[in-house]
């Protein structure tokens, strides 16, 4: 609690003459907190006139000694050596992290790679210099959306809807790319990057974006970065760590920042007095004003973007996959049911049968259904159109041996109504012959042949053969189960319809407002 006091304007305030009381109340402080300044002052004889001159943090160090300072397990390397070395041709983290483990892995536990890079981060920010990884060639891409936005118009309406601009930039070169989305979703965000590594026609092993949900799920001051499955899924893909920067400090991707306010310019500015009725129009326009970009020559440094990254950086990027990104969605805790099958979009894909009653978790792109539980993969299949219902993808290696496992098709229902009886196959076969394919008319021939689950197979076998004596063409399961509800196929006789002949024709009195 004391640590996030200020000490310093405690002691201001109490040698103005103000009460620990009122302290508490004008400043919103704990009286704990406060206490344990004005006790820590007084024994070790400290004054306002001692520290009137000192900073915050001193006052705090005066008076806590050694509190809030933690030492660390791991040898700590000499970061004015590695950020001088680092600055010579071919040197790189990794090799420098090497020579550390090499040289004090005999004498003290050393840190890992990744903490490595982010302490030597950490100490040219609060050093004041500028990190020289990010000036590595092909090293990483910053990448952002752009504060600012633009707008499309609707071509028949004139309404006009928001556009928003993803923005991405190689801070050795320069050298940028923007993207136009409809929204900051992640699917966009995702689709925005597949699209970012083919402009720039390969991959590095750094993304720095900014603490989006979209990509960065939690960033503590301490602890290990929860990222986003899909966003870590989709760098993994282009063989690239996620190392976003820390919170509130923008120096930790200046080069994206930057790029983002020329963006405003060039992009945003430069075509304000244009209309655009499309997204791919707006994308096109944007490209040709990025490839201007791109060309305009450097004020400070010979050469523009477009050169320095075509003549050295462009080759030292990684090779892209045979394939690009395809972007998934996730659904959590899907339950398989006991027909082995989990449920997506109302339709219905095979899980292996060991896993009955278990929560999966799908992974869905626009062609393929992944099932997985923990970090295993049980199943995969073709998605069905979004145009389906009620409809199975099954593998038949997920399920057992047996026949009530296996996805019905128009010979398992004949042969299930033949062991019913003969009357049972008619009304099955007159079921599918008022259908134009066999699958319309499963779910009707089902519901007949499972009225025998209810009562006794002679009971629905009589209940057809009565049925098929009626006017009903073809018989369903709604003229099935009144005759034997009502046991009527016990009597084997239906009740004779009232006659009709001369119809029901209402009296003079009717009309003329008599009794009825």
């Amino acid at each position: 609690m004391v640590r996030k006091i200020k000490a310093k304007q405690i002691l201001q305030l109490r040698n103005q003459g103000l009460s620990r009381r009122a302290i508490e109340s004008a400043q919103g402080m704990s009286r704990h907190s406060i206490r344990a300044v004005l006790d820590a002052a007084e024994r070790l004889g400290v004054g306002w006139d001692d520290v009137a001159e000192l900073s915050e943090a001193m006052v705090y160090s005066t008076l806590f000694p050694g509190r809030g300072v933690h030492e660390s397990v791991f040898a700590q390397p000499d970061w004015a050596r590695v950020h001088t070395e680092l600055a010579r041709v071919g040197v790189t983290l990794k090799l420098l992290h090497q020579e550390y483990v090499d040289a004090s892995s005999m004498a003290q536990a050393t840190m890992s790679y990744d903490r490595f890079c982010r302490l030597y981060a950490e100490h040219a920010a609060v050093s004041g210099a500028t990190s020289r990884v990010g000036h590595k060639a092909g090293r990483s891409i910053e990448v952002d959306w752009s504060g600012p936005t633009m707008q499309l118009a609707d071509p028949t309406t004139g309404e006009m809807s928001r556009v928003y601009l993803f923005v991405a930039c190689l801070p050795f070169s320069r050298y940028a790319f923007v993207e136009a989305t409809l929204d900051m979703r992640q699917e966009s965000w995702l689709r925005a990057h597949t699209a970012m590594f083919a402009f720039f026609g390969g991959s590095v092993p750094r993304l720095v974006p900014d603490n989006l949900k979209t990509g960065v799920i939690s960033h503590p001051k301490e602890g290990e970065v929860v990222l986003n499955d899909s966003y870590r899924e989709m760098a993994a893909h282009y063989s690239a760590a996620v190392l976003p920067g820390r919170v509130r400090h923008p120096r930790d991707k200046s080069s994206t920042e930057n790029t983002v306010a020329h963006v405003a310019t060039w992009v945003i500015a430069g075509l304000r007095k244009e209309t655009f009725t499309s997204l791919a129009q707006l994308r096109q326009r944007i490209r040709e004003q990025m490839d201007a970009y791109n060309r305009e020559p450097f004020q400070k440094r010979t050469g523009s973007r477009l050169s320095v990254f075509t003549t050295e950086e462009k080759l030292l990027l990684q090779a892209l996959p045979a394939v690009p990104f395809e972007i998934s969605t996730w659904s959590y805790k899907r339950k398989v049911n006991t027909n082995a099958h989990v449920v997506w979009a109302k339709n219905f894909y095979s899980v292996p049968f060991n896993q009955i009653g278990a929560l999966v978790d799908l992974r869905v792109t626009e062609t393929m259904l992944e099932v997985y539980r923990r970090d295993e993969r049980l199943a995969s299949h073709l998605l069905l159109p979004a145009t389906t219902s009620n409809q199975y993808r099954t593998n038949e290696a997920d399920l057992p041996e047996g026949r009530s496992f296996q996805a019905w098709d128009r010979t398992r229902i004949e042969e299930w109504a033949t062991r019913i009886g003969p009357a049972t196959v008619t009304v099955t076969a007159k079921i599918f012959e008022t259908v134009f394919i066999d699958e319309a008319g499963f779910d009707a021939a089902l519901a007949v042949l499972k009225l025998s689950r209810r009562f006794s197979p002679a009971r629905v076998e009589a209940a057809c053969a009565l049925a098929l004596r009626g006017p009903v063409r073809s018989p369903r399961y709604a003229h099935l189960r009144p005759i034997l509800d009502t046991g009527q196929d016990k009597t084997g006789q239906a009740p004779e319809p009232e006659s009709d002949d001369g119809g029901y024709v209402r009296g003079s009195a009717y009309y003329a407002g008599g009794t009825r």
